[in-house]
């Protein structure tokens, strides 16, 4: 099976594929690392679609960036390092934007990704796939129309549905059926799923050759971990596995993590108040299932927003402790053979930016179980 990826993180569909034992190869995969570079976008596509081959384009697109920014891909070292045997000539692209599609024309069974969607300037569907021209959505969007994929899968986050009043939402189901698929999209939770962790995300699953004969993976597993149950005190590094059917498997097997991720005296306090004037949340300590796991978690948030541990029978001063950046890895999905390959703060920004595998496993279960793929 060949797959692409684009606004591709650290791979949580190739790791789903991973899980399930499944073969693939990746045509390509494309992510920014949240660089943001300044350019003449219309200049620079002319100059793409004057040179020959995606080598060649990706190339060009590495040297514009290098000349303007020297900040690093910190995505691109962690895709590379966990899926560089898979992916074809080095095909990892910068820029969606400069992303040439017709280069894989006819070429991937899968195509997956999200997209953040701003507010379309047209109310309701007029002007199809231009409605979107400016936003990154389009860039997804033309992508599929170029590429035309057998199957995509689209990701966002749930209040896209309501965004803009619903119109946001409206251009882009009239714009995926008028690329000729067919789709069904559902909102799922990661703890529906064998993953202690409420995280609802909207998925869309559309199918090029007619008829979709598939359905979203019914809800309401039985969860059987917990958030501690994820934890390096409970599950120390390396013991935190999958089955044969790909299924999470834990070994009781006790470890210590650096004393650093206790909270400080200062911290504590801080995270232990119940909000200010305008914002209240309940602190609480070693929840079953853990809050949405958030990109910021690194930047310590008050009033418990995010998630923490306490292992000593209490959750006084000095034995609450933040999670690490492995933890927050698995409550993603991603067992302990991925590596983590990147800073502290890079590790918690790239889990807290990914799609839940076992999610994308059960997804990808039920379009075998329909023969889609």
């Amino acid at each position: 099976m060949k797959i692409a990826t684009v606004f591709s993180g650290i791979g949580a569909f190739e790791w789903a594929l991973h899980r399930l034992s499944i073969n693939y190869e990746i045509a390509f995969a494309c992510d920014t690392g949240e660089r943001e570079i300044e350019y003449d976008l219309e200049k620079e596509r002319q100059v793409i679609k004057g040179l020959k081959g995606p080598k060649e384009k990706r190339e060009y697109v590495e040297r514009l960036y290098a000349s303007k920014t020297r900040q690093t891909n910190f995505v691109q070292i962690s895709y590379l390092k966990n899926y560089g045997q898979k992916l074809i000539d080095g095909n990892f692209f910068q820029d969606v934007r400069l992303l040439d599609g017709t280069d894989f024309s006819g070429q991937i069974d899968i195509l997956v990704g999200g997209s953040p969607c701003q507010s379309f300037s047209s109310v309701g569907f007029q002007g199809g796939l231009e409605d979107t021209r400016g936003t990154l959505f389009y860039e997804y969007a033309r992508l599929v129309d170029e590429i035309k994929p057998r199957i995509f899968i689209f990701e966002n986050v749930r209040n896209i549905l309501t965004h803009d009043n619903g119109r946001t939402w409206e251009v882009i189901e009239n714009v995926f059926a008028s690329l000729g698929y067919k789709y069904k999209f559902e909102i799922l939770n990661a703890s529906d799923y064998g993953v202690p962790q409420t995280r609802r995300r909207l998925f869309l699953v559309a199918y090029r050759d007619g008829e979709l004969p598939f359905e979203f993976p019914p809800k309401g597993r039985n969860l059987n971990f917990t958030m501690k149950d994820f934890s390096e005190n409970n599950c120390a590094i390396g013991h935190f596995t999958f089955d044969k059917e790909g299924d999470l498997k834990i070994e009781r097997v006790p470890g210590n993590p650096d004393p650093k991720y206790i909270l400080t005296p200062k911290l504590f306090r801080y995270v232990m108040k119940s909000g200010t004037r305008n914002f209240y949340s309940k602190p609480e300590i070693n929840k079953d299932i853990a809050r949405t796991v958030l990109k910021t978690m690194g930047n310590r948030h008050r009033a418990g927003v995010d998630n923490y541990l306490s292992f000593d029978g209490t959750q006084n001063l000095g034995s609450v402790r933040m999670l690490t950046e492995r933890e927050a890895h698995r409550l993603m999905g991603f067992t302990d053979d991925y590596q983590i390959v990147v800073s502290r703060a890079q590790g918690y920004k790239q889990a807290g930016n990914s799609i839940v595998v076992d999610v994308l496993m059960a997804i990808i279960k039920e379009m075998i179980k329909a023969k889609v793929i």
